[in-house]
């Protein structure tokens, strides 16, 4: 997976991780903006060609890396991100508590 490129497409109510290898499918990431700083990630897709790969968790892991840089904290709204969020407890930084 050295390959693995991942593209943030944002707009100013929300955006998208896309994250491919080159020739490869498309896996992808939303999230809505719920204000400033909070950001909710709400559908992640990840195509048979990358099962098993980890693709999901990179997706996951970049929006952590960006919500730490850009003072974002995140609602995991899709099961696949809230429980990937989860399993990392040194992620849990950048979760919202309500």
């Amino acid at each position: 997976m050295t390959d693995l490129s991942i593209r943030l497409d944002e707009t100013p109510t929300g955006g998208r991780y896309a994250a491919m290898e080159p020739g490869g499918p498309e896996a992808e990431m939303t999230f809505s903006k719920a204000g400033a700083h909070l950001i909710i990630i709400d559908h992640t897709a990840v195509p048979a060609a990358y099962a098993g790969r980890g693709v999901g968790r990179a997706l996951v892991e970049r929006a952590v890396t960006d919500a730490r840089t850009r003072g974002w904290k995140i609602i995991p709204l899709c099961p696949f991100a809230k429980a990937t969020l989860e399993k990392h407890a040194e992620w849990r930084d950048v979760v919202h508590q309500p």
